[in-house]
């Protein structure tokens, strides 16, 4: 598979360490958390290899076009406004999950609507771009971003902090039967490959998704859905953890690195995660853009020969998102991202289905 693919799965899979993810984990921990996220781990790669073998059969192709194609305009519309609204609310609750985090942890002084703001003027001018100028930009993130990934890892399983006869207690709870909220929570940061729906039309060429190359995906994501449920506990501990709204800034202000510039493993944390989330909005939202524009285009809407439509819908976006972080709580946006990861298998199946149809139209 082209490296490109590799890195929406990564995006997608490390920006949910900070978000809403690991809260909702950690308070179903007594209610079947680990087998949750087995079920969703097995799922996730599932769904991984189906979409991926789907868009190698088109290759140059987004999911748009296959639907001018195969199927008629009152079934693509109203599908494709559907992805748009699941893909904007995926990045909108990065954006002011994060948002409020800065807030807590670096700018208390500064109100949540001017680090919205901030944080859009640099996502606005991204997701405008051409989807392989947005590739190439994640690359470019992810190349300076991946080590200090990987030395965070390292130092959380190594450090004198990590108690593991936390992490055993947890595991005694591996046979709860699952739960449906920590089984959809989980399941959000392993399904990444869904953004080929537009970023395929850069893979012009056929893949090929091999056992080895599918393996090490599960083995990737199931230790990063590892790392998110049990480094917390290991840290903090079992008991009393669902009370903390940002476990894994707790976990990392608990690690030092003693030969490092910075000795408090938090700062670097926290600039880290803000380029990776960074990322994530920018996919999620050029995603939508590029949806928005099969669905909504308006030809007179131009000035000086450039068509002003995407513009409009990054106006759209800066006030949805400004008002929506004024008028939220830090419970509130942690309850109605619950809410969002709850529709997502239903959503998911219906993309799949969908896919599915659109495979039996091109062979008829």
């Amino acid at each position: 598979m082209n490296r490109y693919f590799y890195y929406l799965i990564i995006v997608n899979m490390i920006a949910n360490i900070v978000a809403s993810v690991p809260k909702i984990l950690l308070e179903s921990r007594e209610k079947g958390a680990i087998v949750s996220m087995i079920f969703a781990l097995i799922t996730g790669t599932m769904v991984t290899y189906t979409i991926a073998r789907f868009f190698n059969k088109f290759p140059g192709k987004g999911l748009p076009e296959l639907l001018k194609e195969h199927t008629p305009k009152w079934i693509a519309i109203p599908f494709l406004m559907l992805l748009t609204v699941g893909w904007f609310s995926a990045g909108l609750t990065t954006l002011i999950n994060y948002s409020f985090l800065l807030k807590r942890f670096l700018t208390p002084d500064m109100s949540i609507q001017w680090i919205v703001s901030i944080f859009l003027c640099f996502v606005s001018f991204g997701i405008l771009m051409s989807s392989k100028s947005v590739l190439y930009t994640v690359e470019a993130v992810l190349v300076f971003n991946i080590p200090l990934v990987l030395l965070i890892m390292i130092k959380a399983y190594t450090g004198d902090g990590m108690e593991w006869d936390y992490v055993k207690e947890s595991v005694m709870y591996i046979y709860h039967t699952p739960s449906y909220s920590a089984f959809s929570a989980a399941l959000f940061p392993v399904i990444g490959a869904g953004n080929l729906i537009i970023f395929n039309r850069v893979f012009t060429k056929k893949q090929r998704m091999t056992l080895l190359q599918l393996g090490l995906i599960f083995l990737v994501l199931a230790g990063n859905l590892a790392t998110t449920y049990l480094v917390p506990i290991g840290y903090i501990g079992f008991e009393h953890i669902d009370r903390i709204i940002y476990p894994w800034v707790r976990t990392s202000d608990a690690m030092r690195l003693e030969f490092g510039f910075i000795e408090r493993v938090l700062f670097v944390f926290l600039v880290l995660y803000l380029a990776v989330s960074f990322l994530s909005i920018l996919i999620h939202w050029h995603v939508v853009i590029e949806l928005l524009k099969k669905v909504i285009w308006l030809k007179r809407f131009k000035w000086k020969e450039r068509n002003l439509t995407p513009y409009l819908f990054v106006g759209v976006f800066w006030f949805i998102s400004t008002q929506m972080a004024s008028y939220l709580t830090e419970y509130q946006v942690t309850l109605y991202t619950s809410y969002f990861f709850n529709c997502m298998p239903a959503f998911l199946i219906a993309t799949l289905l969908m896919l599915w149809f659109i495979k039996r139209r091109a062979k008829a």
